[in-house]
């Protein structure tokens, strides 16, 4: 396969039940499944070689936070998949940050929101506009 530049993102999490919950429901919209699994981690790819989202309870022992500024976008492949993982992390208790929708005239077309730890992610596709 092509190398990717990203192998993996890892969202940290206080409540590694309800996270991963959350994350099971959300990621089966676009084939992605659990792959790596421990006590205090658990990972989600479409197949074991793409790259990966992860949450984890801090090794360090600390209260897991929010980073300003960070987000985490997920590639789909239609505006479809983009309005169905927005409307579905709102369904599981996630927090709008923008509807679905392009974005500028490149053809970007995307969604906004957070999961329930607060991390923001996006769904996004090419629309090729």
């Amino acid at each position: 396969t092509e190398p990717s530049m990203i192998g993996y993102v890892t969202l940290g999490t206080n409540d590694l039940e309800r996270a991963a919950a959350f994350y099971d429901d959300l990621l089966a919209i676009v084939g992605a499944g659990r792959f790596m699994e421990t006590d205090t981690f658990i990972a989600w790819a479409v197949a074991p070689d793409k790259p990966a989202l992860s949450v984890t309870t801090p090794y360090d022992g600390n209260a897991a936070t929010v980073g300003n500024g960070v987000m985490i976008a997920l590639a789909v492949e239609s505006p479809d998949q983009v309005g169905a993982l927005h409307a579905k992390a709102l369904e599981l208790g996630g927090a709008d940050e923008g509807a679905p929708g392009p974005r500028g005239d490149s053809g970007f077309y995307a969604a906004y929101f957070r999961d329930l730890d607060g991390h923001k992610l996006n769904a996004f596709c090419m629309t090729g506009n």
